[in-house]
């Protein structure tokens, strides 16, 4: 579960994120399966390869930040739509608001 500091970092990061690649949505917040103390933020992955790629380096810089700021480790996943068929990680979805 995250903490307040936690939660704002993410909804800031996912704010970022939508204000840079607009196309791309919030899927889920999880704690990742090979380290609880780690969070998985999943997002749709950008149709272009090109737009996936700055979203990948850009989210990279950001979470990078984070851990040095704050020593939370983040890790924005992009996921293709089509990838995504509604199943979800058998962890639960942590609460964040779009």
């Amino acid at each position: 579960m995250l903490n307040l500091k936690q939660e704002e970092l993410v909804k800031q990061l996912v704010e970022e994120v939508r204000e840079k690649f607009p196309e791309v949505q919030l899927l889920n917040v999880i704690p990742s399966p090979e380290n609880p103390e780690d969070t998985w933020i999943r997002v749709t992955s950008p149709s272009d390869e090109d737009r996936e790629t700055a979203l990948i380096e850009f989210s990279a810089d950001r979470t990078i930040d984070i851990l040095l700021d704050y020593g939370y480790h983040m890790l924005v996943m992009p996921v293709g739509r089509s990838q995504d068929n509604g199943s979800q990680s058998t962890a639960a979805p942590l609460a964040v608001a779009n």
